[in-house]
């Protein structure tokens, strides 16, 4: 009798590629590790200096509603693509399938470089929040002397302890995939009861709130860009960072049972969820918020940690940012476990040096823990940046949103753009009629908001306060199309699953050479 397994092999092997992980993660395991990969208590907190720095309250409030929304289009779009495509290359992967042939090998390294170096820059900076967080908690309870504490953490000890928790995270990822949906499947649930339990514990301790009328209608321009509106926009740096990496979830749909059907439904559920919590720890910090200019200036380096600490004093200010803390090492584990799945899709491809390595399976795990030390290499690089320049490392952590955000689009547009002439097959999460104007809309916002990011956050701008992510950006595009000319265009032919292809012995299924139809077939 055949089961759900076999059919994730048979599928699998329809797509071009052999089944090397173990399917180990569940329907909730699954929902646990998308809701985990956004990771909303950690990531509102670490980045909720930026919208009341630049518009003030309403700025954060009304920024995260409305970028939730788009980032539930940009999901759903996302969605439909790897339903039909369940890889762990993820959107990359996808291209292979919306592009004519002969367009595939640029399509494909454009893509899976801008999703390589994203997930990275992501899961890098995630670790560097967390050792921030971390150094803010002693900074909380160390001694206070006047307008200071007495330990304040420096550049170096900040790197060096994100390199130490970047080697965690990396010990967790090259556990089994059994290991792994036993430890992800907490992730989700403490994320909510937490969030829930420290939105009511500041309403409750919070001595002096603000009013309604202050934390939906007060607009700050903080930005000095002079413009109300504009800082407004500069705003949605947070949302941006926080709701991205949607296909985080299909990195892992080669370890995941009913791939096709699951994960589309991780990835909208875990956009709703977090949508909504995140907006309302969001409105729950503006109430709590005290004095605005006090707040951003607060000697702990992070305005929500005072808010902890104005609350809940000392003791209870600790217990909170414990799990702030916590849910943000939950993200990073999760944010590294899709980059290293996403690097070892990419590298069985032949898109690094020495592939065979790095897309090298452990016999013992039967996880890819080559390419997860990789990963964790390239994090430990990136976040040695921060050494030397603060300015740097901030750039290249704010390059993630814009270049995830650029690969998914670049997908859903090649799939409207050659429409007329390749035969895309939806698989079981399909948009409908509405999947047209959904995808107009993600396209739309995604150049839109990554203008807006790359502008410099304060005027006058200086060699300081510069936004130098436009950099960064520019010198990845020159490398990576550098290397494309200079060589990969002769080797790299795309994903490679024509090498490989075979059907299961025994099936019923024909070998007509025709990969789409048998597809069509198994997914009717």
């Amino acid at each position: 009798m055949a089961t759900i397994q076999d059919d994730d092999e048979r599928l699998l092997t329809r797509i071009g590629y052999r089944q090397e992980l173990r399917r180990e993660f569940t329907k909730w395991s699954t929902v646990s590790y998308a809701i985990s990969i956004l990771g909303v208590l950690g990531s509102v907190p670490a980045t909720f200096s930026v919208p009341i720095t630049s518009g003030g309250p309403a700025t954060a409030v009304w920024c995260w509603f409305f970028g939730s929304l788009m980032a539930m289009c940009i999901a759903s779009s996302v969605s439909e693509l790897v339903s039909a495509y369940p890889t762990a290359g993820g959107m990359y992967f996808v291209t292979k399938h919306v592009v004519p042939e002969k367009h595939v090998p640029i399509w494909s390294w454009i893509v899976g470089w801008c999703n390589f170096i994203g997930q990275t820059a992501g899961a890098s900076s995630v670790a560097y929040t967390v050792s921030q967080m971390m150094l803010a908690c002693a900074s909380m309870n160390s001694r206070f002397d006047g307008d200071s504490y007495a330990f304040s953490p420096t550049a170096l000890q900040t790197v060096l302890l994100s390199i130490a928790l970047l080697c965690v995270m990396g010990v967790i990822c090259s556990l089994t995939t059994k290991w792994l949906h036993k430890i992800i499947i907490w992730f989700a649930p403490i994320n909510i009861l937490a969030s829930f339990s420290i939105c009511i514990a500041l309403l409750v301790l919070t001595p002096n709130k603000h009013s309604a009328e202050y934390v939906f209608t007060h607009f700050t321009d903080g930005s000095g860009w002079g413009s109300k509106a504009f800082s407004f926009l500069l705003g949605f740096l947070s949302v941006a960072w926080t709701m991205t990496d949607y296909d985080g979830t299909t990195h892992m749909s080669e370890e995941t049972h009913d791939a096709a059907v699951r994960g589309p439904i991780a990835i909208n559920s875990a956009v709703v969820v977090s949508g909504a919590i995140g907006w309302m720890l969001t409105v729950t910090f503006c109430f709590c918020l005290g004095d605005l200019d006090a707040t951003i200036a607060s000697p702990t380096g992070m305005p929500a940690a005072q808010i902890f600490l104005n609350a809940g004093g000392r003791v209870g200010g600790t217990v909170m940012w414990f799990f702030v803390i916590l849910i943000q090492f939950f993200t990073g584990v999760s944010a590294l476990l899709a980059d290293t799945r996403m690097a070892y899709a990419f590298a069985r491809d032949g898109a690094f040096p020495f592939s065979s390595f790095w897309s090298k399976v452990n016999p013992y795990t039967h996880t890819p823990i080559n390419s997860v030390w990789l990963v964790v290499f390239c994090c430990i690089c990136l976040n040695l940046i921060g050494i030397g320049s603060q300015q740097t490392i901030i750039a290249i952590f704010s390059i993630t949103a814009p270049a995830l955000d650029l690969s998914y689009i670049a997908v859903i547009f090649a799939r409207m753009l050659y429409s007329n002439e390749i035969k895309f097959i939806e698989g079981p999460f399909t948009l409908g009629k509405w999947g047209r104007p959904l995808n107009c809309i993600a396209i739309s916002w995604v150049l839109f908001i990554s203008v807006v990011l790359f502008f410099p956050p304060i005027r006058p701008i200086t060699m300081v306060n510069m936004n130098y992510a436009i950099c960064v950006a520019a010198f990845v595009a020159i490398f990576a199309l550098s290397w494309w000319w200079a060589g990969a265009r002769h080797t790299y032919t795309g994903p490679r699953t024509k090498d490989i292809i075979h059907i299961v012995p025994g099936s019923a299924d024909s070998d007509d050479g025709n990969l789409d139809d048998d597809i069509e077939d198994f997914l009717a």
